[in-house]
């Protein structure tokens, strides 16, 4: 009876139009109703708790550090650097795509971010090459989720929050499934591109090739100060994020010279108001994962998922299975403050490893942000790239499934996530 208190009442908010965050209080406070715990001022604290945590810092400095990156020539260099490399190649502008959205995941986490930038610089020129619009189109918003995974990821700081694991042991465990996500997504453009009559552009020469990379190095040495910093104990994911923004700010303002003062007060608006949607989700999810602790939820789920206990492969299939359902009609942050405290006492009581579950949940949610209705980043690439959402759609549909195949894959043999992350860790 508490489990369907607490899924109807939420349901029923959103099928209103409540805004998500607003839905998780209204959940929260039907749930205090039915263990007869209403009391306002416990309600007020455990939101005010909810957001004041040292570790989420670090999603709203990540955040901007995008924000400054988009704005400020970084993501343009990028692309143009990915340009030079592959773009000569048959099929190269979708080559171009993948490995451009491996080094933005690498600097922004924000897979929308990247969406709206790799659809913006990428999408005309892949159409005017001859590229199916449809096709492109897709091959960009299936790209652009690999932001969520490679570190820095937004996605990892909430799931660590939430499920206390540490922050940085996930972004560290998320460096190679990442890079694995576009190895997936490069055999799958490759297969679908090899019949294509489309003529390549000429090679860049080696001059080109080496002002590319001259210019985008200040931009590549972002990821490499994150990941090693992280990797020795330099600094934590949070002060990693400030990190991020300063240095951003600094190439952006100084050295590219691209970022004007008078657009800094535009960038950090932007920024904020992205923030304040992910906080105050948060500190609604906080106040919901309180009262499922109360009402111990937790142990109800465990024993409706008892037979899976047993068969850890089996049970995590069960589990990719209900987050892809719920991703079709929640976006990334709900679904992992909603699902994280109902599920991570499941997976400690069937002995699977927290990082690497919390890199499959985090990587089908990713996948979740492409699924239609809700997709954010299918609505993104629409929106930036003018073009219908069944277009869209279609044109993700091959590309999504090699993603799902790959986390099958992974589900099979955890050894795909757990020894390169054993690596990375140390």
């Amino acid at each position: 009876m508490t489990i369907l208190i607490f899924v109807g009442t939420l349901l029923g908010a959103m099928a209103l139009g409540i805004p998500i965050a607003f839905s998780l209080l209204v959940s929260g406070v039907a749930l205090m109703w039915h263990l007869d715990l209403f009391d306002a001022q416990i309600l007020a604290q455990n939101l005010i708790n909810g957001a004041d945590s040292f570790p989420l810092l670090a999603a709203p400095f990540f955040i901007l550090a995008g924000e400054i990156m988009n704005v400020g020539g970084l993501s343009r260099r990028i692309v143009n650097l990915a340009l030079t490399l592959v773009g000569h190649v048959r099929g190269g502008l979708g080559y171009v795509t993948i490995i451009a959205a491996c080094l933005l995941a690498a600097l922004s986490g924000s897979a929308v971010a990247d969406a709206a930038a790799l659809t913006a610089l990428l999408l005309p020129m892949m159409v005017a090459a001859g590229h199916d619009r449809a096709r492109s189109a897709g091959l960009i918003a299936s790209a652009s989720i690999i932001a969520p995974v490679i570190p820095p990821s937004i996605g990892f700081v909430i799931f660590g929050v939430a499920a206390n694991v540490s922050v940085s042991k996930l972004f560290l465990a998320g460096i190679a499934p990442g890079f694995m996500l576009g190895a997936a997504l490069w055999l799958t453009w490759w297969w679908l591109v090899r019949r294509e009559k489309v003529e390549a552009p000429p090679r860049k020469s080696t001059v080109e090739m080496m002002r590319a990379l001259r210019e985008a190095s200040w931009a590549l040495v972002l990821p490499v100060i994150i990941i090693v910093g992280l990797k020795f104990g330099v600094f934590t994911p949070t002060e990693a994020a400030v990190v991020a923004a300063v240095y951003a700010l600094f190439i952006s303002t100084v050295v590219y010279r691209e970022l004007k003062w008078h657009q800094l007060y535009r960038v950090f608006v932007a920024a904020a108001k992205t923030s304040a949607v992910v906080m105050l989700l948060v500190a609604a999810a906080m106040v919901s994962a309180w009262l499922i602790t109360v009402a111990d939820l937790p142990s109800k789920v465990v024993s409706l998922l008892q037979p899976f206990i047993d068969n850890p492969r089996l049970l995590m299939f069960a589990i990719m299975v209900l987050v892809m359902v719920v991703g079709t009609a929640l976006d990334m942050t709900p679904t992992i403050l909603i699902l994280t405290p109902v599920l991570m006492p499941v997976v400690k009581a069937a002995g699977i490893d927290p990082v690497y579950f919390g890199v499959l949940f985090i990587m089908n949610n990713a996948i979740g942000l492409i699924t239609p209705p809700v997709g954010v980043v299918l609505n993104a690439v629409a929106g930036v790239g003018k073009i219908k959402m069944d277009d869209v759609t279609r044109g993700v549909l091959p590309f999504m499934a090699a993603q799902f195949a790959l986390i099958i894959l992974m589900v099979m043999f955890p050894q795909l996530v757990t020894v390169p992350a054993k690596w990375f860790t140390g």
